[in-house]
């Protein structure tokens, strides 16, 4: 659940959906690179807890689902300049960026941040911490008196841990537990973990308000028939939070 700052603003395009075997098509925008939220697969295809949500969410509102890659950095000013129709990314809901675009309601409950370190002697309040640029957790670190460096994929931030670049990384806990797990004690948990954003949604131009309500629908659907559940089990875990 990734949490974007916004730097600039941005003027909303409507822009109608073509049609495709009787169904309107919606293109979904997703970073593809945010495991298990979404990734790109071994056939190049966009994969992932979003992919399978969004395409049930479609199925149930009878839209075709097309998926766009976008980078992270630039996924909100795309989705304003019309070139997908939601983005469906990990991202955590705010009140800042619901100045810009809407959001359905949550599909992932809210969560922590953490931070992850190559040792537990780390001292996050005055180290040097990696966090994904234009997110909420570099915007965090920024104002918490460590020394905030910025990259520009979550990969990279992880990586900067491991060849020293940083002395911890500063994340969606959710996004860091399997890379904890499959590190094999080189990498661990700092501390507890810190709560940002408020929930996982679906952003859409604040034009769509037609094309918000199918979704959102969809994903009360979702919740009270315990898809949505079981979904998040299948991809996050059966310790993960649920609805």
């Amino acid at each position: 659940m990734k949490n974007l700052i916004l730097t600039t603003a941005a003027l909303a395009v409507t822009a109608g959906m073509a049609f495709a075997d009787g169904h309107s098509v919606v293109r979904m925008g997703t970073e593809g690179a945010y495991p298990p939220y979404n990734f790109i697969n071994d056939a190049g295809e966009v994969d992932g807890f979003e992919r399978e949500l969004g395409d049930e969410l479609c199925l149930r509102a009878e839209l075709t689902c097309e998926w766009v890659k976008n980078d992270w950095d630039s996924i909100i000013p795309n989705l304003v300049s019309a070139n997908y129709d939601t983005i469906i990314a990990g991202m955590s809901i705010t009140a800042e960026r619901d100045e810009v675009i809407d959001f359905t309601q949550d599909y992932y409950p809210p969560t922590a941040s953490a931070y992850v370190a190559a040792s537990d002697s780390v001292d996050v309040s005055s180290a040097i911490v990696a966090a994904q640029t234009a997110t909420i957790q570099a915007g965090y670190i920024a104002e918490s008196g460590a020394t905030l460096v910025e990259f520009a994929t979550p990969e990279e931030t992880v990586a900067a841990v491991r060849n020293g670049e940083a002395d911890a990384v500063f994340a969606d806990r959710d996004y860091l537990v399997p890379l904890v797990e499959e590190s094999a004690g080189a990498l661990v948990f700092l501390g507890e973990g810190v709560p940002l954003g408020g929930g996982v949604g679906m952003g859409l131009r604040e034009s769509d308000a037609e094309l918000l309500a199918k979704f959102d629908a969809g994903i009360t659907e979702m919740k009270a028939d315990g898809s949505l559940n079981t979904l998040l089990k299948k991809w996050f875990g059966d310790d993960t939070a649920t609805y």
